[in-house]
């Protein structure tokens, strides 16, 4: 993918700059954005590796020195190799090392803009919060029509037993997933390790009765989370599936796909919005069979009190 170039849109605080100026009578400059934030902009892919993303933050932390290194310069300066500097400028729309190289000297040379009032003053955390909170607004907008997870909640409260499949980076929201459903549903099965294990419970989910597959593939996917989810369909299984992307091979292999942003600003992903995603499936379970999800929480809760599972506030 080639380096399109062209004006960015107004940011959102711009656009309220410019409309309180028109009606102040006051004039303001058309400022760019900073650097960084142009740069963020650039660099915002969730396909990018976390050595991609060693490389993005050094060039946004060094960018006046940066963008005049060498290919050789760079990459021994951030730790990796050349071609690992060459997949990165393809992975963010370049045709090469110097393509992106002009852009990032063209960044650089162009200044911080005329109106600090209009840049962005936090920090890489900072922006990474900002990206999750963008993710979560877009969830909730969303989830305005809720019936697609009221009805899918209802599906998998009825699966019995019921698997839920994480591999690789996915297993720990696969983990949070079982261990809350464990506590409304009274057999649910959880699959994070792939290949024939992984087609193994599958197959044994399917012939001891289930019907339905809760899976998460979130970025890097994994081939083997992709060949998974079509051995459930294949043995009859429904999947349902969380994901980052509507569309794609995983989705595409799916009977039900939730898709939500993950925030890729750090070098590793988070997942506050696969994670709501998560949690709102599971209260769509509780509430679609409240006596059984009342009998088990009670239950639960007199085990946990015998054993002393928890600490006394």
């Amino acid at each position: 993918m080639g380096d399109t170039g062209g004006a960015s849109a107004p940011s959102p605080q711009q656009a309220r700059a410019r409309a309180s100026a028109i009606t102040s009578g006051r004039s303001v400059p058309d400022a760019r954005p900073s650097p960084t934030c142009q740069l963020r902009d650039l660099f915002d892919r969730p396909r990018l590796s976390p050595g991609q993303r060693r490389i993005a933050q050094y060039l946004i932390e060094h960018l006046p020195e940066a963008a005049f290194l060498s290919i050789t310069d760079l990459a021994d300066r951030v730790g990796v190799s050349q071609p690992s500097v060459t997949r990165f400028a393809a992975a963010v729309g370049f045709g090469g090392y110097p393509a992106l190289r002009e852009r990032l000297q063209s960044i650089a040379l162009g200044g911080r803009g005329t109106a600090p009032a209009e840049e962005y003053r936090g920090n890489e955390l900072q922006a990474a919060v900002d990206a999750e909170i963008a993710n979560l607004t877009n969830l909730r907008h969303d989830l305005a029509d809720a019936d697609r997870v009221i009805t899918t909640g209802r599906a998998l409260a009825g699966s019995t037993p019921l698997t839920v499949l994480g591999l690789r980076i996915s297993g720990s929201l696969a983990e949070y997933f079982a261990y809350a459903a464990r506590r409304v549903h009274p057999d649910v099965r959880l699959v994070t390790r792939g290949g024939t294990v992984a087609y193994d419970a599958l197959l044994q989910s399917r012939a001891a009765g289930g019907s339905w597959v809760l899976a998460l593939s979130l970025p890097r996917h994994a081939h083997e989370t992709l060949d998974a989810v079509r051995v459930a369909r294949g043995a009859g299984l429904r999947v349902a599936l969380i994901t980052d992307l509507a569309l794609g091979p995983v989705a595409d292999a799916a009977d039900v796909t939730f898709a939500t942003g993950t925030g890729s600003r750090l070098v590793f992903d988070s997942y506050a919005a696969p994670g709501v995603m998560c949690a709102a499936l599971l209260q769509a379970m509780t509430d679609a069979d409240p006596e059984r999800t009342h009998a088990r929480l009670e239950g639960y809760e007199q085990v946990a009190d015998q054993h002393q599972f928890f600490l006394r506030d």
